[in-house]
């Protein structure tokens, strides 16, 4: 399992982590022409539809989202 974030746009706050069984192929193979898609169409897919995208071409890995971390201070 490794853990990526995802950055899909120029904002930050948009980015998004994921605990997952695939590797970076993988998911760039996936995410990558739904973000050509957008920029060239001037629409937004939002986080959950980029993993859902991912969960539906690999239905036996394991994605797990996450868009904020908790934080432990000391």
């Amino acid at each position: 399992m490794e853990v990526f974030k995802i950055n899909t746009s120029a904002w930050g706050e948009e980015d998004f982590f994921l605990m997952t069984s695939l590797n970076e192929e993988q998911i760039k193979k996936i995410i990558q022409p739904m973000v050509d898609y957008e920029r060239e169409n001037d629409i937004m897919y939002s986080n959950e539809e980029y993993v859902n995208a991912l969960e539906q071409r690999y239905p036996k890995a394991t994605i797990t989202f996450y868009q904020d971390f908790e934080v432990i201070s000391f």
